[in-house]
C-alpha cells in the first residue's frame, strides 16, 4: 500500500473515531424501580420513543435506552430525570423515601405518570418523602407547559380513564418543581409504539411534545 492511500486510510479511521465520540450520549434517564407490587416496568416503548423524539426534535443528546434504576439505589444521582409509572401499589421504605428525597432536593427531577390506579398509592408513598409539602396543582401559565411547545390549557387529556379532566400537580421544595405528576392524562401511552393503542397521530404528538417540555424543563431547571 503506498503512502497515500495510508494516509487516507488513517484519516477515515480518525474521523470515524471522532464520529463515534461526538455522537456519544450526554445524558441518560431512567425508569424508577419501586416495591408493593405495581407494574413499574409498564410501557416498555415509552421513553425510548420519547427519547428519540427529543433528540430529533430538540437536539438532544440522551442515550437511546432509558436504565432502570431502584428507589433506594446511590445510582439514582446518576440521572437528571427519573420517570415513574403503573397501575398498582407503591410502597417506599424509610431508606428509599429519604434517599429519594436527597435525590431530590439535590437536584433531580421525578416524573410520575398514571397509567391508571397509581393515585392513591403515589399520594401516600410521596408524603413519606415530603411529609411537609402537598402536591400543589400547577397554573397553565407555569413553564413546564411553556418550554418549546406551548400547552395553554395544561396537559393533553390522551386517554379516558374516569373521564376528569387532565391534571398536573406538583411537589415544589424552597421554590424548585422536583416532581411533576401527572394524572388522568396517560401520557406515556401516548408516547407507547403506535401499534400498542392505535392512538390518532395528532394525539402521540401532543404527547410527545409535552413529554419533551418535561424533559426540556427537567435538565434546564435546577
Amino acid at each position: 500500500m503506498n503512502t497515500k492511500k495510508i494516509v487516507l486510510l488513517c484519516l477515515s479511521l480518525y474521523l470515524s473515531v471522532g464520529l463515534v465520540k461526538a455522537q456519544k450520549a450526554t445524558y441518560k434517564i431512567a425508569k424508577l424501580k419501586y416495591n408493593g407490587g405495581g407494574d413499574w416496568y409498564s410501557n416498555k416503548t415509552a421513553l425510548p420513543n420519547l427519547i428519540k423524539y427529543c433528540n430529533r426534535n430538540l437536539q438532544m443528546n440522551i442515550h437511546y435506552e432509558d436504565d432502570v434504576v431502584e428507589v433506594g439505589s446511590p445510582e439514582l444521582f446518576a440521572y437528571p430525570l427519573v420517570h415513574m409509572t403503573g397501575h398498582g401499589n407503591v410502597l417506599f421504605s424509610s431508606s428509599e423515601a429519604e434517599n429519594l428525597r436527597k435525590y431530590l432536593i439535590s437536584g433531580g427531577f421525578l416524573h410520575i405518570d398514571d397509567n391508571y390506579g397509581l393515585d392513591k398509592f403515589v399520594r401516600s408513598e410521596m408524603k413519606k418523602v415530603f411529609p411537609e409539602l402537598d402536591f400543589v396543582e400547577l397554573p397553565f401559565n407555569h413553564p413546564i407547559y411553556n418550554q418549546k411547545y406551548k400547552f395553554p390549557n395544561g396537559l393533553p387529556k390522551i386517554h379516558k380513564h374516569d373521564g376528569k379532566p387532565a391534571q398536573g400537580f406538583g411537589i415544589i421544595y424552597e421554590g424548585r418543581l422536583v416532581c411533576f405528576y401527572t394524572y388522568e392524562c396517560d401520557l406515556g401511552d401516548g408516547w407507547e409504539d403506535t401499534a400498542i393503542h392505535n392512538d390518532p397521530p395528532e394525539l402521540r404528538e401532543k404527547a410527545l411534545r409535552m413529554g419533551a417540555n418535561i424533559i426540556m424543563f427537567a435538565f434546564t431547571t435546577f
